[in-house]
């Protein structure tokens, strides 16, 4: 059974053109947390926390994961594309060779979500861009005790989600319980497992020192199975599963790659023109 390893709490910044956001872990835990490299969240009823958004910026060897539970992110890239991430949906990028875009949270009445990026292995860093986007209707619901799973990669209680066959094989779901609710999962072993508190508090392994509260970021160490079970409270966390790559990762900005040589030429090719690969 998985208990805690570490809790994180992260720090407020500013991102993108001025966006307020809380930065769950990065670079400095990225180790820690393969093959998940980065997570934001953000939870405002002020406009002016996130309406300048992220202009255009490239991003390569990398998957950026963004799910909203209130308010409304339109996007647009450098192949035509455009639309709207809306409340309940999820936008499954991967940026493979390369890909310029743009993200522009909309004014409502609250923004509440959180973007995660995960790493590619070399094998797959340079595959061709891929979007993948999930209205709500597209998100099977799985049954549990005293609760409900939203499933949008991976396994639970029977329900696949609809993102598959990508390299880390990975697990993300929104769980919701109520008060008397709990959860199991059977994971692999070798896998990273960590999930974020939404709302709530709950316990991790039926143990009570094993207790995350709202705005936590939980780790869970070495187990075949994740227990959770809600504490006197309606509970909601996203849980994550990913098999760790254990490559070296060299990290400038939007662009993740093995080495330093590699962030270079990408950095070369935008100054030149030549960083998108899609047509070549």
């Amino acid at each position: 059974m998985r208990s805690i390893q570490r809790i994180v709490r992260g720090r407020e910044i500013l991102e993108g053109a001025g966006v307020r956001l809380r930065r769950l872990f990065s670079d400095d835990l990225a180790e820690m947390f393969d093959p998940f490299l980065l997570l934001d969240v953000f939870d405002s009823q002020d406009p002016s926390d996130y309406v300048k958004g992220f202009p255009w910026h490239p991003h390569r060897g990398i998957e950026t994961v963004t799910y909203l539970l209130d308010g409304l992110v339109e996007h647009g890239d450098s192949l035509g594309n455009k639309g709207a991430i809306a409340a309940g949906s999820c936008q499954w990028m991967t940026a493979g060779s390369g890909i310029i875009h743009q993200e522009m949270p909309q004014e409502s009445e609250r923004l509440l979500g959180m973007q995660l990026w995960v790493n590619l292995p070399r094998r797959s860093k340079m595959t061709p861009p891929v979007y993948r986007d999930l209205t709500p209707d597209r998100i099977p619901t799985a049954s549990v005790k005293g609760g409900e799973v939203r499933v949008l990669a991976g396994e639970c209680a029977g329900v696949t989600g609809p993102v598959s066959g990508l390299a880390v094989n990975p697990t993300f779901l929104d769980v919701t319980l109520t008060k008397e609710g709990s959860f199991h999962l059977g994971v692999d072993p070798s896998d990273t497992v960590f999930a974020y508190i939404v709302s709530g508090q709950g316990l991790w392994g039926g143990r009570e020192d094993d207790l995350s509260r709202e705005g936590d970021c939980v780790l869970l160490g070495d187990g075949a199975e994740v227990k959770a079970e809600a504490w006197d409270t309606p509970w909601r966390f996203f849980l994550f599963c990913g098999k760790p790559i254990q490559e070296p990762i060299a990290w400038r900005g939007p662009i993740v790659m093995n080495t330093e040589a590699e962030l270079d030429e990408a950095f070369s090719e935008l100054r030149e023109g030549a960083f998108l690969r899609e047509g070549r």
